[in-house]
């Protein structure tokens, strides 16, 4: 039987578990196997760990060797019972909205020696054109000078603060090790709402306002009006 623990304490476990699991997953698969995030689900039979990536082939390995490595490494670390942790592998559809997968992607352009300017607004246009409703990229550090400083692309609409934040914002954060330095990059991508909950969120924003188009109302033509009846009022007969 399972250790009974207060509900602080158990998500307090919760979060490190899963910061410590997305600290290895990150080191262990990274941008070269495209790593976009991970989703731990808990069930009474097993615990399963989605890891998300844009190419689930290379997280998978040859005939499912690397995924049953990764299994086995997460099993013995976390001290989980034989056959109880299970790892999926699920394709990230829509690259473009994915932050991890850009932050990656400007890191590598940077390292490569592109220009940071040129670097992030190729970033930012490929973002919009996959569909976001808006993105923002910072990048700070010594970008040329002996000074630090910091430089913002933005374009779009993007939130700030409230719950929509939690569920439309996807963000990411990097760090480049250059030669005179390092880079801190940070992306955020604002989603659109998508009905069906693939490209974005279900629900829309609390603030978003439908205006429906009138019907078109057939026209009211009144029923006739009977002419009154005259009545006559006959004499009783004696």
């Amino acid at each position: 039987m399972a250790a009974l623990i207060s509900k602080k304490r158990k998500f307090v476990a919760d979060g490190v578990f899963f910061a410590e699991l997305n600290e290895f997953l990150t080191r262990e698969l990274g941008a070269e196997d495209g790593y976009a995030g991970v989703e731990v689900r808990v069930t009474p039979a097993r615990t399963e760990i989605i890891i998300r990536a844009t190419r689930t082939q290379n997280v998978l390995g040859e005939k499912g060797r690397r995924i049953r490595e990764l299994t086995s490494v997460v099993q013995k670390r976390f001290n989980f019972p034989e056959n109880t942790v299970e790892l999926y592998a699920e394709k990230v559809n829509n690259r473009g909205l994915c932050a991890i997968a850009q932050a990656e992607n400007l890191k590598f352009k940077l390292l490569n020696g592109l220009a940071v300017r040129r670097a992030c607004y190729g970033v930012v246009r490929f973002i919009m054109e996959s569909g976001a409703k808006g993105c923002e990229v910072v990048v700070s550090g010594k970008l040329r000078a002996a000074r630090a400083k910091s430089m913002k692309f933005i374009d779009g609409f993007m939130i700030h603060s409230g719950q929509p934040v939690r569920d439309f914002i996807d963000y990411a954060v990097r760090h480049v090790l250059l030669r005179q330095g390092v880079l801190g990059i940070k992306v955020k991508i604002m989603l659109a709402q998508d009905p069906t909950g693939k490209a974005g969120p279900a629900k829309p924003l609390p603030d978003s306002v439908t205006i429906i188009e009138p019907k078109d109302e057939d026209t009211y033509v009144p029923p006739p009006i009977a002419a009154p009846v005259a009545v006559v009022e006959q004499e009783p007969v004696a």
